[in-house]
C-alpha cells in the first residue's frame, strides 16, 4: 500500500496561483490533499542567471494510479513554462491515511 502513495512537490509563484492549482488538482481527484506552504525562498539558475524568488510550495498526496495524470495536469495549468514537479514514493505511513489517499484518488484515470 505505501508504495502506491506518492508525495508530489510543486512550487508556484504566488498564493493565488497555488490556490488555483491546488483546487484544480483536488477537484479532478488527482490529489487527495494539497498543503500550501507560503514563504518559500527559491534560489536557482534560470535564463543564464541566478534567480531569487518567493514561492509557495504545494505538497500533494496522490496515488500511483493518478500520478501521470497529475503531472500532465499541473504542467497544463501551471504559470511556469517548466514547473517543478517532483514525485517521491511513500515508504511507510499511517495505513488508514494511506488508504484514504488511495480511495480519494481512485478512478482518476
Amino acid at each position: 500500500m505505501a508504495g502506491d502513495v506518492y508525495v508530489v512537490l510543486v512550487t508556484v509563484p504566488a498564493n493565488e496561483e497555488g490556490e488555483k492549482v491546488a483546487l484544480h488538482i483536488v477537484e479532478k481527484r488527482l490529489g487527495a490533499c494539497v498543503n500550501m506552504i507560503r514563504g518559500v525562498r527559491s534560489l536557482y539558475w534560470w535564463e543564464n542567471r541566478i534567480q531569487d524568488d518567493s514561492e509557495v510550495l504545494l505538497v500533494i498526496k496522490t496515488s500511483r494510479e493518478a500520478l501521470d495524470d497529475l503531472i500532465a495536469e499541473v504542467k497544463r495549468v501551471h504559470a511556469y513554462s517548466v514547473p517543478e514537479i517532483i514525485a517521491l514514493p511513500v515508504e511507510k505511513g499511517n495505513n488508514a491515511y494511506l488508504e484514504w489517499v488511495l480511495s480519494e484518488t481512485k478512478g482518476s484515470k
